[in-house]
């Protein structure tokens, strides 16, 4: 009896210990004047010239300048373009021969003007190194500074896209002096764990496995962040990221989950905030190889797929139903076009309009992507309601991939994701016939109308005539079925709510406007 006294009588000490411990942490909270970012890992290098990875690209983008960047929209990222280092530009009427302006006040972190020899030297690094950032520009492209603050770009076919490319990441504007002074290896080796750029932010110190730290620019020639400093801090475990954001210890918190997601919703204490992404998934079906050659079929198989129970189910809601194959925040992207639906009267309309009507179809799949096994079963559900049978072939990647790539298969599946900000990424990549496998025609489609299109999309940088052109191109290519469009997946991340101004870009995923954000 006498310790169950002592027990009550401690009790009230003992509750007033738990309070305090779950209100000490919120004296931790990151000052008002940093911001610090959670993040899973450690980016690989730091050379805009190397890398395509977003994970690198969160501290690259805040340290450099382009000739553009992506344009905000009514505080919304979108996938048009503005100047960044460049005034203006124009293109020669053959649009081969482009021409920049710079904006002459642009400065180096060591104070050194922004050149149109810095442009002329980054450009020829970058296809000499010759990695995948340079993959979305012509490889003969030729740069000339023809004087201090004009630049000039020709190239050998026009290639309406170029300007779009000069926003990715490979695009980044690096000082000559750390080139010259790091000459042996194209400073590879120094650029891959420092930054050289003209942006709002340089890097300052990077510790290998616990944290990168960003100050300002100090000769950065727009407005002056409202960080004083902003603080990747590595952080592996995911409950570890989202613990620290709930106390405060970290701003943003990347990578979570779905279950820690919906948990941190329901707690209320920071902010979800869902986007949708471009990065999207869908069905290639063989138009190339009986029996799916016949359009009947493959709309059969458009109009039995369930897209509203993957959404619902695989995705939990994180998501929605493409409509095309231009997704939702691309330019082109057309609200009105039309939209297959798990409509089974439609289905069985155009199966009975199959002529070689088949009981088994191979669909490939990969353990790639974790939704792709539970969509290829939810497909091998909804088909045998026409009476197909649908065999499910698990892979390898990379046998699945050269499967894909000699056709050998009737479908499969897969993720895409754009290198730069224009429908060409979707349309051109998809649909036209000279680019059959796995160059990107994974569905062996071939339409000589829609390949005059795409070709005539090519032909004038004027946006306007060239989404008439998308559009046109991408309605006859959804009536032709020539994949089954599932969906775009949502990008969700966790703020604290103090955090005021980020700007999501669906082209920079893991990227944060860090020079116009603030507490």
């Amino acid at each position: 009896m006498k310790n169950s006294v002592i027990c009550c009588l401690l009790r009230p000490a003992l509750l007033a210990l738990a309070i305090s411990a779950t209100v000490t942490p919120a004296l931790a909270a990151v000052p008002k004047e940093m911001l610090v970012i959670g993040k899973a890992a450690d980016p690989q290098t730091l050379d805009p010239a190397v890398t395509i990875d977003n994970n690198d690209w969160a501290v690259i983008y805040p340290a450099y300048q382009r000739l553009v960047q992506y344009k905000t929209e009514g505080g919304k990222g979108s996938t048009k373009i503005e100047g960044d280092l460049a005034t203006s530009w124009q293109a020669s009427e053959d649009q081969k021969v482009w021409t920049f302006k710079l904006n002459p006040t642009a400065k180096f972190a060591d104070g050194t003007p922004v050149t149109a020899a810095a442009v002329k030297a980054s450009f020829e690094r970058l296809m000499k190194v010759a990695q995948g950032p340079s993959e979305a520009f012509p490889k003969d492209i030729k740069v000339e500074a023809l004087d201090a603050n004009s630049v000039r770009f020709t190239l050998s076919t026009p290639f309406a896209p170029f300007l779009y490319t000069l926003a990715n990441d490979g695009a980044a504007i690096l000082n000559p002096a750390v080139l010259a002074q790091h000459a042996t290896d194209d400073a590879r080796g120094w650029l891959a764990e420092h930054t050289a750029g003209s942006g709002p932010f340089m890097l300052q110190r990077w510790q290998k496995g616990q944290q990168l730290l960003l100050v300002p620019n100090p000769h950065y020639n727009g407005t002056r962040p409202t960080f004083k400093r902003v603080t990747v801090k590595i952080i592996g475990e995911s409950a570890s990221r989202r613990l620290q954001l709930t106390r405060g210890d970290i701003d943003i918190a990347e990578s979570l989950p779905v279950d820690q997601l919906s948990a941190l919703k329901k707690e209320d204490k920071v902010r979800v905030a869902e986007y949708p992404s471009l990065r999207v998934t869908y069905l290639y079906l063989n138009n190339a190889k009986a029996p799916l050659n016949q359009v009947e079929l493959r709309r059969a198989i458009s109009w039995s797929t369930d897209y509203q129970g993957m959404v619902k189910g695989i995705l939990a809601g994180n998501g929605k139903q493409m409509r095309g194959p231009i997704p939702e925040g691309m330019w082109g992207f057309d609200a009105q076009a039309m939209q297959y639906s798990n409509d089974p009267a439609q289905a069985k309309a155009a199966w009975e309009k199959v002529a070689d009507k088949p009981k088994t179809l191979s669909f490939l799949y990969s353990d790639n992507d974790p939704n792709w096994e539970p969509i290829a079963l939810a497909t091998q559900a909804s088909l045998s309601a026409l009476g197909i049978s649908v065999k499910l072939e698990k892979l390898a990647n990379a046998t699945m991939r050269d499967r894909v790539g000699k056709g050998d298969y009737d479908i499969a599946i897969g993720n895409w994701s754009p290198d730069f900000a224009d429908p060409y990424m979707y349309m051109n990549y998809w649909f036209q016939s000279d680019k059959k496998g796995l160059p990107g025609n994974r569905a062996f489609y071939s339409n000589p109308q829609v390949d005059a299109l795409l070709k005539q999309a090519l032909a004038t940088t004027d946006q306007a005539a060239r989404t008439l052109d998308y559009q046109a191109a991408q309605k006859k290519v959804i009536d032709d079925a020539a994949y089954v469009y599932l969906f775009q997946k949502n990008y969700q991340m966790a703020m604290n709510k103090a955090v005021q101004g980020f700007v999501y870009n669906p082209m920079l995923e893991q990227v944060y406007n860090v020079a116009t954000m603030s507490k």
